[in-house]
């Protein structure tokens, strides 16, 4: 009988060994296949790279355009909605230009022609000129019309085509360009500040000098 029951003792003493061993073991394996799993999924995540992010040349550029507004009607996608004129009219800096359009009759013109480009003069591309020779400029109707639509071409112009070009103008006289990547020039002496912007009719090339046509 004292046999038995130290028989029995035995037993449960062993069991209560390997049981916690087993479960010790369980344990271990799940936590190794845990760690494994969360091994697998890290190594199978794509690899943060900073994208290559060159300046679009579909997009406006230059200097300029960080002043322009990021909403409403005077902001690019603003601009994007309305005829050349119109647009124009939305940018303080190019009030003087949007005035001298107003003064030559030129408004409906402007937002009634297809495809064409605009070299537009800032207020200080304006400001450049003497004041007594400017207010000569508005006051002669006929000589506005011819200095404005020599800031029209034709044809929508796209940043490649600056980089050497020739176009004719609305005034009839040729205006040249050159340059490259963000850098333009218009006749050798005014520089595009904000180019390549887009309106419904027009792209428009914001530039820092006003361009006289050729005698």
């Amino acid at each position: 009988m004292n046999s038995l029951l130290f028989r029995r003792a035995a037993l449960a003493v062993s069991a209560a060994v390997v049981l916690p061993l087993a479960l010790t073991a369980c344990s271990s394996d799940d936590s190794s296949k845990d760690s494994a799993s969360g091994s697998t999924s890290s190594a199978s995540a794509p690899a943060s790279t900073p994208a290559d992010d060159p300046m679009p040349m579909d997009k406006p550029f230059g200097p300029a355009c960080s002043s322009v507004p990021k909403e409403g009607a005077g902001s690019f996608d603003g601009m994007a909605q309305d005829p050349v004129a119109t647009a124009a009219s939305n940018n303080k800096e190019l009030s003087t230009l949007v005035a001298a359009v107003k003064q030559a009759g030129l408004v409906d013109t402007l937002n009634n022609a297809q495809n064409i480009t605009v070299f537009a003069p800032t207020d200080d591309a304006f400001a450049k000129i003497p004041k007594a020779d400017l207010d000569a400029l508005l006051a002669d109707k006929a000589e506005l019309t011819k200095v404005l639509t020599y800031h029209v071409v034709g044809e929508k112009l796209t940043p490649g085509q600056l980089e050497k070009g020739s176009f004719a103008t609305l005034e009839k006289s040729k205006l040249t360009t050159a340059g490259s990547d963000t850098e333009y020039t218009v006749n050798d002496s005014s520089k595009v500040v904000c180019g390549n912007v887009p309106t419904a009719n027009a792209t428009v090339y914001i530039v820092d000098t006003v361009l006289m046509p050729p005698k």
